[in-house]
C-alpha cells in the first residue's frame, strides 16, 4: 500500500530560540521549493510539478518529553522520520542518552546531533552509541542550507528504508509461500514416488503370475498325459498281481504233492532264492506307496491347472464373506484344534461381488498357513473383518515364527516354499495372490520374526463393469 511521504521531524532542546529558528528554516524551505517549482514550470512550459509535502515539526524541551512524544507517535501510526537532538541539556538526560532511549523504542528513527561543544568526544559518541548509519553531526552555529538539506535527505532515506523493508517483507512471504507449494511439491512426488514403486511392484508380481501360469498349464497338461496311462495301467497291474498271486497261492497249495523228494527240494531252493515270502509283503507296500505317489502328482499338477486357470467356470455372485470363513472353519478345524485357538472379530461386512469357492480357497490357504508358522506351544489365530469405504477387509493374524525379512518379499512367488521337501509345493500363496487380484484386490503381509504374521486381504464391494 502506498503511502505520503513521511515528513514529521522531532526537535529536542532545551533552548526556545532555537525551536523558532528550525520553524522559520523548514517553513521557507517548503515555501521556495514551491515558488521554484512554478517558476520552472512557467520558464520551460511543464507541468507544475506536485510539490513535497511540508514538513511537519514537533518541539520538545527534555529528553523525557522527547521520549513520550515518540512513544505517542508510535502508538498512533505516526512514527517520526528524523530528530534533531541538542547534546547538552543540563536539565534531565543529556542527548547521548536521550538518543539512548529513543532508539529503544524506534530503531528506525534517524538521528542529528545538534552541538557547540560536548561533553564527549565524536569517537565517545560513536562507541557508546554503537551506530553510523542512523547518526549525523551538525555543529552550531548551523547553516540554513545544511538543516534543509538534512531534513530532505534524512526524511528520504526513511521513507526509502521503509519501502525496503515492506519490499522484503514481501519477498519473504513469496519465498516463504514458494517454500511451502515446494515443499508440498515434495511431499507429492516422494507419495507418487512410493506409489509407483508399489505399483511397480504390483506389476512386477502379475508378470510373474502371468508367465508362471502359462508355463505350469504348459506342464500340467504335458503331465496329465503320462500321468494318466501310468495310473490306469498301474490300476490295470494291481489286477494282475492279485490274479498272480491267487495262482501263485494254489501251486503252494499242491507243493506238497508232487511225487519227487528231489522236485520239492527244488522248488524249496528256488523260493527261497528269489525270496518268495519276502516279496508276498513288500510288493503290495511298494504297491500302495506307488499308487501315494501317483496321487501326490496328481494334486500337483491340479494345483497346476488350478494356478493358470482358477475355476473359470464359476459365476460371479453376492456373497457373505463372513460365512464363508466359518465354512472354511469347519473344514480345517482339525488342523487347527490342537496348533491354536481361533478368535473371531467380525465387524460386520456388506456381501460382496465374487467367485466365493475362490475365496474361500485363499482363506483356506492362509489359516493353514498360519496354524503350519506355530512354534511348539500353541498360539492363536485371530480373524478379523471390517469395511473400508467401498471396500471390504479381511486380517488372519498369528502369534507363529514369523517371516524372516529376507524372505517375505518372496512368499507370493509361484513355487517358494520353506516346507521341507515333499511337503508343499509352494503354490499356495502363490494362488492366493492370483485370486485376490483377479478380484481386483489386494493381498499384504506385515510380519515380524517371534511375534507373528497378519494376512490383510482387501476387496470391492462390487467388480468394476467389464470393458470392452
Amino acid at each position: 500500500m502506498n503511502r505520503l511521504p513521511n515528513r514529521r521531524i522531532l526537535l529536542i532542546d532545551d533552548t526556545p530560540s532555537i525551536h523558532q529558528d528550525f520553524r522559520k528554516i523548514l517553513q521557507l524551505d517548503s515555501r521556495a521549493e514551491a515558488e521554484l517549482d512554478a517558476v520552472e514550470a512557467t520558464l520551460f512550459g511543464q507541468e507544475l510539478k506536485t510539490s513535497a509535502a511540508p514538513f511537519e515539526l514537533d518541539s520538545a524541551y527534555r529528553g523525557q518529553e522527547g521520549l513520550a512524544m515518540v512513544c505517542e507517535s508510535i502508538a498512533s501510526d505516526r512514527p517520526y522520520a528524523m530528530a534533531f537532538v541538542d547534546m547538552r541539556m543540563p536539565l534531565g538526560w543529556d542527548g547521548v542518552e536521550t538518543i539512548e532511549r529513543l532508539w529503544q523504542e524506534d530503531p528506525r528513527l534517524q538521528i542529528v546531533i545538534c552541538t557547540a561543544y560536548s561533553d564527549y568526544s565524536w569517537e565517545e559518541v560513536l562507541d557508546r552509541l554503537d551506530t553510523r548509519d542512523r547518526l549525523l553531526i551538525l555543529k552550531k552555529p548551523f547553516d540554513n542550507i545544511e538543516v534543509c538539506q538534512l531534513a530532505n535527505a534524512l526524511t528520504a532515506k526513511w521513507d526509502m528504508t521503509q519501502q525496503l523493508a515492506v519490499q522484503m517483507s514481501e519477498l519473504e512471504e513469496k519465498v516463504q509461500e514458494r517454500t511451502v507449494e515446494i515443499k508440498q511439491a515434495s511431499e507429492a512426488l516422494k507419495v507418487e514416488i512410493v506409489e509407483r514403486k508399489q505399483l511397480q511392484s504390483q506389476l512386477v508380481q502379475t508378470e510373474k503370475l502371468a508367465s508362471i501360469g502359462q508355463l505350469a498349464a504348459g506342464v500340467a497338461h504335458e503331465i496329465n498325459n503320462p500321468l494318466g496311462y501310468v495310473s490306469s495301467n498301474f490300476g490295470t497291474l494291481e489286477g494282475y498281481y492279485a490274479g498272480l498271486l491267487e495262482m501263485l497261492t494254489a501251486y503252494e497249495a499242491v507243493e506238497q504233492t508232487v511225487g519227487t523228494t528231489e522236485v520239492a527240494a527244488k522248488l524249496k531252493r528256488l523260493r527261497e532264492r528269489v525270496e518268495l515270502d519276502f516279496l508276498k509283503e513288500d510288493i503290495p507296500q511298494l504297491m500302495r506307496e506307488s499308487k501315494q505317489g501317483i496321487a501326490r502328482v496328481q494334486q500337483i499338477v491340479a494345483d497346476l491347472k488350478d494356478f493358470s486357470r482358477v475355476d473359470s467356470s464359476q459365476e460371479w455372485q453376492l456373497a457373505n464373506l463372513e460365512q464363508g470363513i466359518d465354512s472354511t472353519l469347519n473344514i480345517v478345524a482339525s488342523e487347527l484344534k490342537y496348533k491354536a485357538e481361533v478368535v473371531k472379530e467380525y465387524g460386520g461386512i456388506a456381501q460382496i461381488e465374487c467367485l466365493p469357492a475362490q475365496l474361500n480357497q485363499v482363506i483356506l490357504n492362509l489359516l493353514v498357513n498360519a496354524a503350519q508358522a506355530m512354534g511348539a506351544e500353541r498360539g492363536t489365530i485371530r480373524i478379523r473383518t471390517g469395511m473400508l469405504d467401498q471396500r471390504v477387509w479381511i486380517e488372519v493374524a498369528d502369534t507363529g515364527q514369523g517371516i524372516a525379512p529376507d524372505i517375505l518379499p518372496r512368499i507370493f512367488d509361484p513355487f517358494f516354499t520353506t516346507k521341507p521337501i515333499g511337503q508343499g509345493t509352494g503354490l499356495g500363496l502363490s494362488l492366493s495372490y492370483g485370486i485376490v487380484q483377479k478380484h481386483n484386490g489386494t493381498l499384504r503381509v506385515h510380519s515380524e520374526v517371534g511375534v507373528g504374521s497378519t494376512f490383510r486381504m482387501e476387496l470391492p464391494i462390487r467388480q468394476p463393469a467389464p470393458q470392452e
